[in-house]
């Protein structure tokens, strides 16, 4: 790894980091910005799905990274900067001194996906999720509760907006995804597979906390407010988190952690 120094905020080498916030709105044509050290050594480690293109951090950071950074493959570019031509290349003021580029995985085919699971497996899926922090969220509780796959809809927002990595702890660039598929095909695919789809909704009559969930169990969530239509849970299991005080329901990403909590600690169903 041979740093790069740059030293002028329009140097064409640091041109994908240009105005960073901006891009986020334009998209980058299959890539993506990861923003801090957390995120970085996601990357950087062989557990991502995506792949490293280029880094620019600050040169205050570049001896605490070093270790991370050499890890990177021999062709991704380390390029380093002052803080303040760093700030002027981002368009605003980047406090965590790290930016990385990185490349998205090849779209998952959801089918063999989940033929990839084993026998015993849990599924997150997803539909209308347009909040980045509860999509970020949804990804770092599907990481840590160990899910197999997250599968969204299209109504879904970009997990791989800079913010959704970012609160996702990095946990987007390192979980099997597929996009893009309807609910009742999402829900067909799943039955198929012998998931049991969990519709998580406050009007249903079974608590979450009396499941014994089966071998195979898909988590399904929807957006907050309208919640899942009435036809998409008629084809799956109701249930629901029970609530104290008159709250109906949870944030959606809190809603996934309990969920799952449940789900891979409970005795599984017999049979």
């Amino acid at each position: 790894m041979t740093p790069i120094t740059v030293f002028d905020p329009d140097d064409p080498r640091v041109a994908a980091f240009r105005d960073v916030k901006e891009r986020d709105l334009t998209g980058r044509q299959g890539l993506f910005v990861a923003e801090g050290e957390v995120v970085l050594r996601v990357l950087a480690s062989r557990a991502s799905v995506c792949a490293p293109v280029s880094v620019l951090i600050a040169e205050k950071r570049l001896e605490g990274l070093r270790e991370v950074l050499e890890r990177l493959p021999s062709d991704v570019p380390v390029h380093v900067a002052a803080q303040a031509v760093l700030n002027a290349v981002a368009g605003f003021d980047l406090h965590r001194g790290i930016l990385a580029l990185g490349r998205k995985p090849n779209p998952a085919e959801p089918g063999a996906l989940l033929d990839r699971l084993p026998e015993r497996a849990v599924v997150v899926m997803a539909c209308g999720i347009g909040n980045h922090d509860n999509m970020g969220g949804l990804f770092r509780n599907a990481a840590a509760f160990g899910a197999g796959a997250v599968l969204l809809d299209p109504t879904c927002c970009d997990p791989f907006y800079r913010k959704a990595i970012r609160v996702s702890v990095g946990a987007v660039l390192r979980t099997p995804m597929a996009t893009g598929l309807e609910a009742g095909s999402m829900i067909d695919l799943l039955q198929g597979r012998g998931f049991e789809v969990l519709a998580l909704t406050p009007s249903a009559d079974q608590a979450l906390a009396e499941l014994a969930p089966a071998p195979r169990t898909a988590i399904l969530l929807g957006s907050e407010g309208p919640g899942l239509p009435g036809e998409i849970i008629a084809r799956c299991r109701p249930v629901g988190i029970r609530m104290a005080g008159g709250f109906d329901s949870l944030n959606v990403a809190a809603t996934s952690a309990v969920a799952l909590h449940h789900i891979t600690t409970a005795k599984l169903a017999e049979g």
